[in-house]
């Protein structure tokens, strides 16, 4: 409901589509700095402690944002910091959750546990953009404040849930020599061992690449609804419909991808299907730019939902099955990092490709950068992609 909500408050404040790609910098820049470092902390802490400290900075987050909004008081630049605090414990958070999925269920059920998790984090994608258009119709003047509001509330389930979360994998990991070493030494060892293995450097490769140019688009959706599918006799209410409309696709098409993943997480040759989930996100961003029509575009946005998740749970769960426990949150902070640490500059750039070239110009930019960067990575290492997980 925020990620809905938020971009949608601020492009109503302020009408341009840069300063959504502001709040996607502001979110995704502490994955910049933090990550890399949040995985060698991450891996020295208790990693459902950590989980449970981080759900309630970012409640916090939620409640001031509600308490803005409902006061009337809201600015862009309260917006912006917000989700800069947002992110920052993002950073730590998911880190921390994604390497305790191996202590909750075993690495023999680590691939049907990340396909899980897919599923139901993108089915959330689906039922809070349709309660946020409820909510932001039925309370005409005061909708985006009590979104957020009922996001904060949502933390208290998921923190209290947490408490009785039991890990029966978990293992007490001793690294040699592990008295005297100190983080920059670990630190390096991760590094070494992404650089040493191809399927963990070129995922994390794929993920720049996206993190950059195909991810941060879809932070353009307020100004889609509003702009590109401009109609006239438009209303508020017919742009908050057609705003969450867009989401709720999306979400769909994420759902259908997550649901698939699960059923066939068994699946060996993952990296076809990666493949096949680049080239379709890139051509779908592409036709995105030649069509006004809402319902093509919705159609769009199903595939584009499709492919995005595809990609983001077949590159999570190469890298989960590729590493080994002592590195786990190491080597995948270094994959967060590829994928939201440039993230913050490539919102602020396709950002500024919308407002100065338009939202179809950036849509076929950022999908002829992600069909040539798969096509060449493809061509470059064809092994990979063919390779039995």
């Amino acid at each position: 409901m925020q990620s809905t909500t938020q971009p949608y408050l601020a492009y109503r404040l302020t009408g341009k589509p840069l300063d959504l790609g502001l709040v996607g910098f502001a979110v995704t820049l502490p994955t910049l700095v933090l990550a890399l470092p949040a995985g060698v902390i991450v891996e020295r802490l208790d990693k459902r402690k950590t989980v449970i400290a981080m759900q309630a900075i970012m409640a916090l987050q939620a409640l001031t944002l509600a308490l803005l909004t409902l006061t009337r008081y809201i600015q862009l630049w309260h917006i912006v910091l917000l989700a800069f605090v947002l992110g920052s414990a993002s950073a730590f958070e998911i880190t921390a959750r994604q390497s305790m999925l191996v202590e909750l269920v075993g690495r023999a059920a680590l691939p049907n546990a990340i396909a899980l998790q897919t599923a139901i984090f993108n089915g959330a994608r689906v039922l809070g953009p349709s309660l946020t258009a409820i909510v932001l119709i039925l309370i005409k003047n005061q909708g985006e404040g009590w979104a957020f509001l009922i996001n904060s509330i949502s933390y208290l389930f998921i923190i209290i849930g947490l408490f009785f979360v039991k890990t029966p994998f978990k293992t007490q990991i001793e690294m040699p020599g592990a008295g005297k070493r100190n983080m920059m030494s670990e630190f390096k060892e991760g590094q070494r061992y992404v650089l040493g293995n191809s399927t963990i450097a070129l995922v994390i490769l794929m993920a720049a690449f996206i993190g950059f140019f195909g991810f941060p688009f879809s932070q353009q959706i307020p100004a889609l609804a509003r702009d590109v599918l401009h109609q006239v006799g438009d209303t508020e209410t017919i742009i908050k419909t057609r705003n969450s409309a867009l989401y709720i696709a999306q979400g769909i098409g994420a759902l259908i991808a997550a649901v698939y993943i699960s059923l066939f997480s068994g699946l060996k040759r993952k990296g076809i299907l990666l493949a096949v989930g680049q080239v379709i996100f890139a051509t779908a961003l592409i036709l995105i730019s030649f069509t006004t029509s809402i319902s093509i575009i919705l159609l769009l946005m199903v595939v584009l939902g499709w492919a995005m998740i595809t990609q983001l749970a077949l590159m999570n769960t190469l890298i989960q099955i590729n590493i080994p426990d002592s590195l786990r949150g190491r080597v995948f902070s270094t994959y967060l990092w590829a994928l939201q640490g440039v993230a913050p500059f490539g919102s602020l750039f396709v950002g500024w490709m919308a407002q100065t070239w338009g939202i179809p110009s950036a849509a076929l930019v950022c999908g002829g950068a992600c069909l040539v960067s798969a096509v060449t990575i493809q061509l470059a290492k064809p092994n990979i992609f063919r390779k039995v997980y």
